[in-house]
């Protein structure tokens, strides 16, 4: 039996999939290549009230022929501590190095290929998080993006099955493409797909 990829609303990602339960605190970004200088992660997702990013779900569950709604996700407000609100009930902010929701940091510095972190979810799971590429292009309905930073996530779904998520990122514009899947004896099965349609971004 496949395993199932159980959907979220990850901050401005309405689309993205859950990779395992929710994390506890979290270990800090290893960096296995780059340095303290260059992009900064602020700049691969605009945080502002009234930005908004509108996607396109390409799911391979989906039926032929048939597609799903575009979800539009708008920040609305910006909490007393710093987070920015979204239309779906997600917080955002980039704090220190990473960027990162209530719970899990999503991206971290320095923005380097191999650039590495953690999250506890329980005693016996860990989801990990890598800079899989640097400098992608990307894409889309919203137009070809290019410089993109992907980040992988993993967690063990159980033995010999992972649950992977991977959110590719545009310098200036945010989160334009987010692929999901399961991986069990050597094999991908794709779980879920979407790419941006549009955006709306004004600054942060």
């Amino acid at each position: 039996m496949r395993p199932t990829m159980r959907p979220i609303a990850l901050p401005l990602l309405a689309a993205a999939a859950l990779l395992g339960a929710c994390a506890g605190p979290s270990a800090g970004p290893r960096a296995a290549a780059g340095g303290p200088g260059g992009p900064q992660v602020a700049d691969f997702f605009p945080l502002a009230v009234g930005n908004e990013w509108t996607w396109e779900e390409q799911s391979p569950a989906l039926p032929a022929g048939q597609r799903a709604a575009p979800r539009t996700v708008r920040i609305l407000e910006r909490t007393a501590d710093g987070f920015f609100r979204d239309s779906q009930r997600g917080e955002l902010k980039v704090s220190g190095r990473c960027l990162q929701d209530r719970l899990r940091q999503l991206l971290c510095a320095p923005l380097a290929t191999g650039t590495s972190w953690a999250s506890v979810v329980s005693v016996s799971s860990t989801e990990r998080y890598e800079i899989a590429a640097v400098g992608e292009t990307v894409v889309t309905p919203a137009g070809t993006f290019t410089g993109c930073v992907r980040v992988r996530g993993l967690n063990r779904a159980a033995p010999g099955t992972d649950l992977v998520n991977e959110i590719s990122y545009a310098p200036g514009v945010g989160p334009v493409r987010i692929e999901t899947y399961a991986v069990a004896g050597g094999q991908a099965a794709p779980q879920f797909r979407a790419l941006l349609r549009s955006y709306k971004v004004e600054g942060r």
